[in-house]
């Protein structure tokens, strides 16, 4: 029994005379002593000088935050004062970090089985200076030793403290310059009042950007949203005790912020939040964020609510990567999920809403990293969007707002068609699959257009808009768009089916239109090449059929509907007063630009008009004659042809010289135009106001028979 306690007294007693030995020296060994090691080893280890210029000691503390019997012993925390990381030779500077101190704990036991445990890591007065030149090579990435079997001791950190501090940036890639400022609050401020007080911010910035309204707007969608969803793993003790200030360039552009952090970045514990905000203008764009950081060791998770505002959508390309069209000024408001990954991250921008110009917009997006190339998806909604918040879209906005944004190609005085080129080559920036629904839109009070609905796919540089539908006037128009930016020139392909526009509805502020009951058809397939609106248009192949019956035309319809052209034609032959039209049929034919009419006729109670000619889409020219045929004995009787030259922009009509028409003379031969008359019968459909037949059928079928324009009997 006696030799048995002895075996088990020394069992217990050496493991315990072992620590206290090992606590002894720690405590009474000269740590300084191992300077030059400690600095030898380190150095070797990070490939760049490691130095302790000042006092290494140690201090005996109970861990508090950890378990009952890891409180009843103390640990060891060691202090290196005035510690200096060198930079690599190519380095600008000298220094990559100096620290008055640097603290850590030390778990004692884990050495045993060589591993090294550091619970928390606090950095005293750090100055960091971050590098990055054109080559790529950045003073943050380390180089390790190569060709050394892997060492046997393992490195667990579990947290890092911070403290009054100063790092710099300047990245030659991403074209950054930034100095940031570290320095503790005055007392901790609560996550739920820094969440509060960012959001008012950030919608009084909206409010600045796109107006009062949508400022109002956005504050009772985000009072609502707020309820319903939390933003950030934040618990009830999760505080900020440090603020930053940032200062500097981003291309260029000045960069000004602040932020607001926790003061200990827990590196092991995915289950701890680090709350994170941040205020930050860069240009004209704002972004602000609020919500926290886990999993930081592994780039882990960032969850926030996140705004963006600015003067254009485009300019965010730079900022997150993302290809974005030009808009006009815009404010919105989401909430972020990020899972970021060395190889290829998630950005989840989900249940955002906001305005753009004078329009809403809401929906979610995912954006993913780590392929080929980015892929950004999702659907996105517009319950009322502003007609002419499209126009920077297809390079139609006015020079007035280029001139305001400071970007964009000025339209010139003398073209009428946009010529502001598509920025191709964001396009095979990154993928895209996203679905757009405009429940309503409006332009102004005199065009309004129903809705609009399509599919976006971006891939490898093709922009494919299948379909591209609206709902105009009481009907349909529906269209399938592809534009090839992968290619230069770039090729662009349109088919187009427009069905049962109503003209009463086309016009509903034009008082003589209301009374019409007729509607348009219409079809369109073209082939062209180029970067803008102009440049495809002026290289155009194809055709054009256009079918209207029952409706009135008159100079100030042409006025409202802003057509130049057929705004003086119509007031040399009719003056101002309004003209019943029972058909008008159009079928022009395309080739690199130059679009000739096959066949182009009015017929009206008072006259058939015939026009011939072409158009020339790329320089703009007309070349168009006019022939008025009048019906019968009237009081009211038409003039010579008219010619028409000019440009689009700038039309010259006048008479041409020849003797009058005979007055009375009824229907004249206009050529050959039987086949385009078949062509244009496919175009009939019956109303869905009215299942009879309309007038222009029997136009098309006068035409077909004979190759003549007949007056068509009013039904």
């Amino acid at each position: 029994m006696k030799r048995s306690r002895k075996v088990l007294a020394w069992i217990a007693g050496v493991p315990l005379a072992l620590i206290v030995v090992a606590i002894l020296v720690i405590a009474l060994f000269d740590w300084n002593r191992l300077k030059p090691f400690i600095n030898d080893k380190v150095s070797q280890a990070i490939g760049r000088p490691f130095a302790i210029n000042g006092d290494l000691t140690v201090d005996w503390q109970r861990d508090r935050s950890g378990n009952w019997l890891a409180s009843l012993l103390p640990w060891p925390q060691f202090t290196a004062r005035d510690v200096s990381i060198g930079n690599p030779e190519w380095a600008a500077k000298p220094e990559f970090a100096q620290l008055d101190a640097l603290r850590f704990r030390l778990s004692p036991l884990p050495l045993l089985i060589h591993r090294v445990d550091v619970p928390s890591l606090q950095l005293v007065h750090p100055s960091i200076d971050l590098e990055r030149d054109k080559s790529s090579r950045a003073t943050w990435n380390f180089t390790l030793p190569q060709g050394r079997p892997p060492s046997a001791w393992k490195l667990n950190l579990g947290s890092i403290g911070f403290d009054q501090g100063v790092i710099t940036l300047d990245d030659a890639v991403s074209q950054i310059k930034l100095k940031a400022t570290l320095a503790p609050l005055q007392g901790a401020i609560p996550y739920d009042q820094i969440v509060a007080e960012q959001s008012a911010a950030a919608r009084e910035q909206a409010g600045k950007r796109v107006g009062t309204a949508a400022k109002k707007r956005n504050a009772n969608d985000s009072a609502t949203e707020d309820r319903t969803e939390r933003i950030g793993q934040a618990t009830p003790t999760t505080v900020y005790q440090f603020s930053w200030n940032a200062e500097g360039s981003y291309q260029g552009s000045p960069l000004k912020g602040h932020s607001k952090t926790g003061a200990v970045l827990a590196l092991q514990d995915k289950t701890a939040p680090f709350p994170v905000q941040a205020d930050m203008h860069i240009g004209d764009s704002h972004i602000a964020l609020v919500g926290t950081l886990t999993d930081p060791l592994q780039l882990g998770a960032l969850d926030v609510r996140l705004w963006f505002s600015g003067s254009s959508m485009a300019g965010l390309y730079p900022l997150t990567g993302i290809t974005l069209p030009d808009t006009p000024p815009y404010a919105t408001e989401g909430h972020l999920q990020a899972e970021l990954h060395r190889g290829g991250s998630r950005y989840s921008y989900r249940n955002f809403h906001g305005r753009v110009g004078g329009s809403d917009l809401s929906g979610n997006l995912l954006f993913v990293t780590g392929g080929t190339r980015p892929k950004l998806s999702g659907d996105l909604h517009s319950k009322l969007l502003q007609f002419g918040d499209l126009a920077p879209l297809i390079g139609a906005d006015s020079n007035t707002a280029k001139k305001q944004r400071g970007d964009g190609t000025l339209q010139p005085a003398d073209k009428l068609l946009p010529v502001e080129p598509f920025r191709t080559d964001r396009w095979q920036a990154m993928d895209a699959d996203v679905t757009f629904t405009g429940a309503r839109i409006v332009r102004g009070e005199a065009l309004p257009i129903d809705s609009l609905s399509t599919h976006m796919v971006l891939n490898n540089g093709a922009l494919y808009l299948d379909p591209l539908s609206f709902g105009m006037a009481g009907g349909t128009v529906r269209s399938n768009v592809t534009l090839d930016g992968s290619r230069a020139p770039m090729r662009g392909l349109l088919k187009l089916d427009a069905r049962h526009l109503k003209l009463k509805q086309l016009f509903p502020t034009f008082e003589p239109m209301r009374t019409s009951f007729g509607e348009i058809n219409g079809n369109a397939d073209l082939s062209a090449r180029g970067n803008s609106i102009a440049a495809l248009l002026g290289s155009a192949d194809g055709e054009l059929k256009l079918l209207m019956n029952d409706g009135a035309i008159s100079k100030n319809l042409l006025e409202t509907a802003g057509l130049n052209v057929g705004n003086i034609v119509i007031g040399k032959l009719f003056g101002d007063k309004t003209v019943q039209i029972n058909c008008a049929a159009s079928d022009m034919t395309a080739a690199n630009g130059l679009f000739d009419m096959r066949l182009f006729v009015f017929d009206t109670d008072d006259a058939v008009i015939n026009v011939t000619g072409t158009v020339n889409m790329a320089t703009e020219k007309l070349d168009l004659d006019v022939q008025p045929h009048t019906k019968g004995m009237r009081i009211f009787s038409l003039r010579s042809p008219l010619y028409v030259q000019g440009t689009l922009k700038h039309p010259d009509v006048g008479v041409q010289k020849g003797p009058l028409l005979l007055r009375g003379a009824g229907a004249v031969a206009l050529g050959v135009v039987a086949a385009p008359a078949v062509a244009l019968l496919a175009l009939v459909a019956p109303s869905h106001d009215n299942d009879g037949d309309n007038t222009c059928r029997t136009v098309l079928q006068q035409l077909r028979r004979s190759g003549r324009v007949m007056p068509a009997a009013r039904k």
